[in-house]
């Protein structure tokens, strides 16, 4: 009964977290068409520095959320256990590496190309859970995930978009290794219950921000912007969009450590579905049959991906371990 209702806690976390970055995604793309990012130079450094805040204030809100449940004295020591190093690590594939490879295949072979072929990540996801995790999945699993995968495609696919550039199928493919890894990681990291799944989220947060701030920020020459940035009223939009990024992290790493890498992000990748929804309620946009369609069959896929029979259900105490 208990497995029962955790199994249940983590499917309600996926769909939270799809639903929330659906709207997270529709809120940042009106940010950055604010006034600060539509100069030429600023425009290119809009994702990186957006990705720096997102992450930077996400771990802000993270630790004042410990701090009211007074929990920030447990957050120090775990910190410091082996697990810690791998959530860090997590941070830095999904946050600085994936939002990287994003970013730079958009400039390469522009959204539609970049959507689809980032789309693949939660098949990589799978396969690594699969070896390393040894974490089950039916063939009606396997092939549901392929069916909503194959769904996202055709909801990304424009026809207006012409040009493809081996690099960029590069870096596009350096987003799904990065996305693929984190879950898988974070995965490995909550195994031995050293680290609850928000003590996860600020060590990922904090671990990303500080790869953004020390690293990415200054060599792409984003400093400058960053402290005007500062100076304007954006940054509170940028702060309530780390308040969404928080939550969908939150309910994301929750939905990792009760049911497992493979159908939390199986869940989390419906947030295209909800992306789409959010875009025609707040901007207005035109929605076609096709997308209608699609958005049917990406549910459908998700539902055979996490309809496991009951005993076979993945539970993160079975996870075998692993020296580390």
């Amino acid at each position: 009964m208990e497995n029962n209702k955790n199994y249940k806690v983590g499917l309600f976390a996926g769909i939270s977290s799809a639903i929330i970055w659906g709207l997270d995604t529709v809120v940042m793309a009106i940010v950055l068409t604010m006034s600060p990012f539509l100069p030429e130079g600023a425009a290119f450094l809009a994702p990186f520095i957006t990705g720096f805040f997102h992450d930077a204030f996400s771990a802000l809100w993270t630790f004042i959320y410990l701090a009211f449940k007074r929990q920030l004295g447990d957050l120090f020591k775990a910190m410091k256990t082996r697990s810690a190093l791998f959530i860090a690590l997590a941070g830095a594939m999904g946050g600085p590496v994936g939002i990287m490879g994003y970013v730079l295949a958009i400039k390469y072979i522009g959204p539609s190309y970049t959507a689809i072929i980032s789309s693949l990540y939660p098949a990589l996801s799978a396969v690594l859970a699969y070896f390393l995790l040894k974490e089950k999945i039916t063939k009606k699993g396997w092939l549901g995930l392929l069916i909503a995968i194959s769904a996202i495609c055709l909801i990304t696919y424009s026809q207006n978009e012409s040009g493809i550039s081996v690099v960029g199928i590069i870096w596009a493919l350096v987003c799904v290794f990065g996305w693929g890894c984190e879950s898988v990681i974070c995965a490995i990291g909550m195994k031995k219950n050293e680290l609850s799944s928000e003590f996860a989220l600020q060590i990922r947060q904090l671990a990303s921000g500080c790869i953004y701030a020390f690293f990415i920020i200054p060599i792409v020459g984003g400093i400058g912007l960053s402290f005007d940035i500062l100076r304007t009223n954006i940054v509170w939009c940028l702060a309530a969009i780390g308040l969404l990024g928080t939550l969908f992290c939150l309910f994301y790493y929750k939905a990792i450590y009760e049911i497992g890498a493979t159908k939390a992000t199986g869940l989390n990748i419906t947030y295209v579905v909800f992306s789409i929804i959010f875009d025609v309620v707040i901007n207005g946009s035109q929605i076609s049959l096709k997308t209608i369609i699609c958005s049917i069959v990406v549910m459908v896929g998700v539902y055979f991906v996490i309809k496991q029979p009951e005993e076979k259900k993945d539970d993160i105490s079975k996870i075998p371990d692993i020296n580390y």
